[in-house]
């Protein structure tokens, strides 16, 4: 067996691009600052790249499960030209007070509930307490820190229910994914290799 790898796991919408609500058109789909050149450190540094989304859509009938295909590939094109590969691209589709009857139930999936991160741990043995989950509101520090990971909240203004508890409180804080990477290599004391180009 393979030694088991770091991995960051990214929340979508409001951390990776910008947060339009029940949005899956691809066109409308823009990535945050710093997404880039955050990503691009991680990856070098030897970190899986790994999103983890909540898409109550589904559950509330606002959109159909596969209409997160596309969303996935704009995200991956959008990403593409810079180098930046994602290696799993997780999603749950639940919501107990959705309308659509399949999808409207409890689940251990729906962030704050770590089952994401279990699920791609298991997929690309991941070593979940070697990484990292970065989000923007403390639901998904929440999920991170249930699932033992080290987590990092972007205080970008999205979250506005400050509710606290031991649970719910970052390992770091920092404005964007560009100073996430780099706070996170630091506390891990991870050297970035040199770009090579071609």
């Amino acid at each position: 067996m393979a030694m088991s790898q770091r991995a960051a796991f990214l929340d979508k919408d409001g951390t990776l691009v910008a947060d339009v609500p029940y949005n899956v058109d691809p066109a409308r789909i823009v990535l945050q600052p710093g997404a880039v050149e955050g990503l691009r450190y991680l990856q070098r540094a030897g970190y899986l790249l790994v999103v983890v989304s909540n898409q109550s859509g589904v559950a509330r009938g606002y959109f159909e499960e596969a209409a997160l295909i596309p969303v996935e590939q704009r995200i991956r094109a959008l990403l593409g030209p810079a180098g930046v590969r994602l290696d799993g691209f997780y999603c749950c589709p639940h919501h107990p007070e959705g309308n659509v009857p399949a999808f409207a139930v409890h689940c251990l999936c729906r962030k704050p509930m770590p089952g994401l991160l279990f699920r791609a741990a298991a997929d690309l043995n991941i070593d979940l307490e070697r990484s990292w989950l970065i989000g923007d509101i403390l639901h998904d520090i929440e999920a991170g820190r249930r699932a033992d990971c080290r987590t990092l909240l972007l205080d970008n203004g999205h979250e506005t229910d400050w509710h606290l508890s031991a649970i719910r409180i970052p390992h770091e804080v920092a404005p964007d994914l560009a100073v996430a990477a780099q706070r996170i290599l630091a506390t891990d004391d991870v050297a970035v290799p040199p770009h090579k180009e071609g």
